[in-house]
């Protein structure tokens, strides 16, 4: 029998570690040849009801880079990663004849649109009797591994942690492959990656205020891993800093690598039980589990309930008459211009550096949901189009859980916006760092400078309705009803009972 050459297709997937699409087809075939697409549909394209730029400037530039560096590796290990523009469907095919491959290998993606263009490829190598080979490498756990099938993932969280983390095992992540074979016959022309012009996208602008200036690739992915664990040891005090607003260690900041593959969530378990074995376990160790735990949760609740997360009733099928798309008010939202100074801060931090703090996605989504009734849609594609962490069930499951309409009974929770600022912003440094024009005012009035009279306006050199917006909720509100709404101080000192749910 002749040699036999295999594409292996990468998509969120950009690494060499532990991938098990790439480790399946150096089993299988003899000759490789990686391949990434940047697909119109996703690059240069608009978000599916509100017209936001589907992959915006800080992710595209992070995919972009991420590819250069797979590149590289590829290049490294004797082989090269072929790029293309276009269609998978049409190019994989096309590719398949041409090299005359025998399979595609892929890791399987589980939502909607992702589904689509799996599906799209497998009816076209069908056509020409060739097949896709899917890989699970995605996830932490197998779902061959779990107590239960995909359909049956338990809606509530903390019944799925108890159910998982005790009796199912995270298998050890895949090595780098040493060498990895290419085509004998090797007359293909590779290409080279595209520019952030070629999709019309600009490119971002760098802010120093940023905390922390995301750099695409696994090298990257897996410094960061290394420096958070090993060098600073930060992940010893994480429990008590995750819901920190400023700078690098407050939290893990793995969730880009996450997103784009670059980093495996099984290599970050492993890593963590080193941690622990070597220097400390404690809450915080667990608790960075805990996060992990919760995007495994939501990637089977992206399968269970399939195209239903993004619909405007969730899985609970549930709309609330009071949501309308006043887009007046989701652009003073989206351009930090609410006038509520908690608000526009974090909203202006992610427009800026594409990122932005747990508590921060919390606090910005329960006040559009919860105190201008907008569409929760809305803020979901928004959060598609600017985030460089972008993940699509991690995003729309937490989404569907801030507005009350995803598959847990117990969610639906409000956030008293002044609250949360005074708890966790109590001298207004993050607010003065992201909304300058504030910066003269004291503690007492950071958070609420609408209820500034007009002499202590004059003092302090701040006019509301002139240097800082009019407040479109008055923070009175949250004054008043602080303690009969609550808070939401944070319900995570009892295992299990976090609301934390993004690997920031």
């Amino acid at each position: 029998m002749g040699r036999r050459a295999a594409i292996v297709w990468f998509r969120q997937d950009l690494r060499l570690h532990d991938n098990e699409a790439l480790t399946e087809a150096l089993e299988h075939a003899q000759e490789v040849l990686p391949v990434y697409i940047f697909d119109p549909r996703t690059f240069g394209a608009q978000t599916r009801k509100f017209g936001f730029p589907k992959t915006g400037s800080h992710r595209a530039k992070f995919i972009l880079e991420s590819v250069v560096e797979l590149k590289k590796n590829l290049r490294s290990r004797g082989n090269d990663l072929l790029i293309r523009i276009g269609k998978p469907e049409e190019i994989l095919r096309d590719l398949t004849l041409e090299v005359r491959a025998s399979w595609v290998f892929c890791n399987r993606e589980r939502t909607e649109e992702e589904l689509k263009v799996q599906d799209a490829v497998e009816q076209q190598l069908w056509t020409i009797g060739r097949e896709i080979r899917y890989s699970r490498g995605k996830m932490l756990y197998y779902t061959s591994d779990l107590p239960f099938p995909v359909t049956h993932t338990p809606d509530v969280f903390t019944n799925f942690r108890k159910e998982v983390e005790k009796i199912t095992p995270v298998r050890d992540p895949l090595p780098t492959p040493v060498r990895i074979p290419r085509l004998i016959e090797d007359n293909v022309d590779y290409g080279e990656p595209p520019t952030l012009s070629d999709f019309g996208i600009s490119e971002p602008v760098h802010d120093e205020r940023a905390a922390i200036h995301f750099a695409g690739g696994e090298s990257e992915g897996l410094a960061r891993l290394n420096e958070y664990f090993f060098d600073t040891e930060a992940v010893a005090n994480y429990k008590e800093t995750r819901n920190g607003l400023i700078g690098k260690n407050y939290s893990t900041k793995f969730s880009a690598w996450l997103a784009q593959g670059c980093l495996s969530p099984k290599r970050i378990y492993h890593e963590l039980k080193q941690f622990e074995d070597e220097v400390v376990s404690n809450d915080s160790t667990y608790w960075v589990f805990f996060e992990l735990l919760w995007r495994e949760f939501f990637r089977l609740q992206g399968k269970k309930y399939d195209e239903k997360i993004f619909l405007k009733g969730g899985p609970k099928e549930a709309v609330n008459p009071r949501w309308h798309n006043d887009r007046r008010l989701l652009d003073k939202w989206i351009e930090g211009q609410t006038g509520i100074p908690f608000i526009d801060a974090n909203m202006r931090e992610i427009a800026a550096t594409g990122f932005m703090s747990n508590r921060g996605r919390q606090n910005v989504a329960s006040f559009l949901v919860k105190d201008l009734h907008l569409n929760w849609q809305m803020g979901a594609e928004y959060f598609e189009s600017v985030l460089t962490d972008y993940d699509v069930t991690s995003n729309w499951c937490n989404w569907n859980y801030v507005a009350g309409i995803g598959s847990d009974p117990r969610e639906d929770r409000y956030f008293n916006i002044l609250s949360q600022a005074e708890r966790y912003d109590p001298k207004g440094e993050y607010v003065k760092l992201w909304c300058p024009e504030l910066a003269t005012l004291p503690a007492e009035w950071i958070h609420k400078p609408d209820q500034m009279p007009p002499h202590v306006q004059e003092e302090y050199g701040v006019k509301i309705g002139g240097h800082y917006p009019k407040a479109i909720v008055p923070t009175e509100k949250w004054s008043k009803n602080g303690k009969r709404r609550g808070g939401n101080r944070d319900r995570g000192r009892k295992k299990g009972r976090g609301n934390s749910r993004y690997v920031a």
